[in-house]
């Protein structure tokens, strides 16, 4: 049996080297399967960011994994807008009650402001013992700890990540690590994510240029202009669409909204306004587009009292020169457009261009039909009817003169006069289808553009008949007074005498001009008589006579003036 003595021992010294050094390995290995586990976490984070393509959704993401990666109680991801202070806030951690009694997100003030700043990470034990903290709101929970990190999209950063509140009390060094890997590869995924979007909206904008090409080819091409606004209201994320041209006056001073779409749409369509110090006026003026972050003076304010915030306005040419200008425009505290929009939009703006020339095209081909068939007519009117009803009018006044006098041949001579009323009535038809040439001041025309003004005044157009070279006589002041007296004449007869119905006469010889108006009315009391001393005064300057007829079946005016007396101007 062996002695007690014999029984192994380690010394002391060496024994707690060893023990040591297996705690140590322990504590080691501990640490390797620790970073291990948050290396795995860093990778199922980047996995969560990258394996979505919505913008929306990739956000939202980068701001839960960075939450779960480094054990933060909350989380946001604020966006910088382009003129500074955050144009988005992605928040995770608090629910929506607390933020309702919260109010407004976060604009980038303190903390949030000293990192859009300064792009650099910062991490704190105390969020309140740093002087660039601006405090918190009424109703905000308490953070103590913070870490913020830039998320940078190629050189340009995006945005910032901002965590608090750590459950051991504060960040590490390791965290603000595995905070900036997930920043760096969220850039990426945010990169991905605007070409994806912009990819999609590119192809959006082919497919609805080509529908609005396809509008445009068919018959109907007036339906371009309000298709083009409504693909551009769509596509944009757009509050406000509206197609701006010149008047049809030419006047440089106003624009008026052709095509509306959107908030307002039904008031604003035909909406004039200035162009001097509107966005449309200074784009008509300098043909180049503009995009502007408060487009409140283009058409402000709107009759909802609503105005615009952020606006693109484009030119729309037609054959090499500005026609109009294409307003796309969101409300105040809306998201910015970029120069993606403003370059997808510019396409739309030549569609409208284009609409815009085919719409003039076809209105000129449609007149010029109109006029080739009113031609055609009165030719036809002119060789024919009119020949034809001479022909009958000569054969009837023949066949009068062979019988002997009697009623018989006294009514047939009536129809035969009958005839050549109607053929006088037919030749005034026909000189009013014939379309006047540019500059054209002809007294016919203008005496048949009188009788079309004040036929709403009477139940049927009143005729119009002439007789004998009245285009060569009556020209310069002497047309000037035979409009007047024409005009005057006219609208007394519809205003005063009650008639259905009246008749113009104008006829010229070698010695006089004489111009009848004749109604069937109730006759002109002396009541509106003081409406008639114009027309005396302009007889009794030309040496003429005026005359009015007047009982209870209609009333005659005639008015007598020599053809070349003193006061006519040749």
């Amino acid at each position: 049996m062996a002695d007690a003595n014999d029984v192994l021992a380690f010394p002391d010294g060496p024994k707690r080297d060893l023990d040591s050094a297996i705690d140590e390995l322990v504590q080691r290995a501990g640490e390797v399967q620790q970073s291990q586990g948050r290396l795995r976490a860093l990778l199922r984070a980047n996995q969560a960011v990258i394996e979505q393509l919505d913008l929306a959704i990739v956000l939202r993401r980068i701001v839960e994994s960075a939450v779960e990666l480094v054990g933060a109680q909350y989380g946001a991801l604020g966006v910088i807008a382009p003129s500074g202070g955050l144009e988005q806030f992605i928040h995770v951690g608090m629910n929506e009650g607390d933020v309702g009694l919260i109010g407004h997100l976060p604009e980038g003030h303190g903390l949030l402001g000293a990192l859009i700043d300064d792009p650099h990470p910062i991490r704190l034990e105390h969020i309140g013992n740093d002087r660039r903290s601006a405090g918190f709101p009424a109703h905000h929970p308490s953070m103590e700890s913070f870490l913020g990190v830039p998320i940078r999209v190629r050189d340009e950063v995006f945005g910032n990540l901002y965590l608090t509140n750590q459950g051991s009390g504060r960040f590490s060094p390791e965290d603000e690590q595995l905070a900036r890997s997930l920043a760096a590869t969220a850039g990426f995924a945010i990169e991905n994510a605007r070409l994806y979007a912009e990819t999609r909206r590119r192809q959006a904008w082919s497919a609805a240029s080509a529908e609005v090409t396809a509008a445009m080819l068919s018959a109907n091409s007036g339906d371009a202009l309000p298709l083009v606004a409504d693909k551009v209201l769509a596509l944009s994320e757009a509050d406000l669409v509206a197609i701006v041209i010149p008047p049809d006056n030419d006047a440089d001073t106003e624009l008026v909204v052709e095509v509306a779409r959107g908030i307002d749409e039904a008031s604003l369509a035909g909406f004039t306004f200035p162009a001097v110090g509107s966005i449309a006026g200074s784009v008509l003026e300098g043909g180049q587009p503009l995009m502007v972050n408060d487009g409140a003076g283009m058409i402000a304010p709107l009759s909802s009292g609503d105005a615009l915030g952020p606006v693109m306005a484009l030119p729309i040419a037609a054959v090499g020169q500005v026609e109009g200008v294409l307003i796309v425009g969101r409300r105040i505290g809306s998201r910015r457009f970029v120069d993606a929009d403003l370059e997808m939009a510019a396409d739309f703006a030549g569609q409208a261009g284009i609409a815009l020339q085919l719409i003039r095209s076809r209105s000129i081909e449609q007149t010029m039909m109109l006029a080739d068939d009113r031609s055609r007519i009165a030719r036809d009117l002119h060789d024919h009817v009119i020949q034809q009803l001479f022909g009958a009018g000569l054969e009837l006044q023949s066949v009068a003169t062979a019988m002997p006098s009697s009623a018989t041949s006294e009514r047939i001579t009536s129809i035969a006069a009958r005839l050549d009323e109607s053929i006088a009535q037919i030749r005034t038809a026909i000189f009013a289808l014939q379309p006047a040439t540019e500059g054209e001041t002809s007294v016919r025309h203008r005496l048949i553009d009188i009788a079309s003004e004040v036929a709403p005044l009477f139940e049927r157009t009143p005729s119009v008949r002439f007789g004998g070279p009245v285009d060569l006589i009556v020209i310069d002041t002497l047309a000037d007074d035979v409009l007047a007296v024409a005009r005057e004449g006219l609208t007394n007869a519809g205003k005063y005498a009650g008639g259905s119905s009246a008749a113009l006469t104008l006829t010229a010889d070698d010695e006089w001009l004489v111009l009848e108006i004749e109604d069937d009315g109730g006759g002109i009391t002396t009541t509106h008589r003081s409406g008639l001393a114009n027309l005396q005064s302009r007889a009794s300057r030309r040496s003429g006579t005026f005359e009015i007829v007047s009982n209870g079946s209609g009333t005659r005016l005639i008015w007598r003036v020599p053809v070349y007396s003193e006061g006519t101007e040749l």
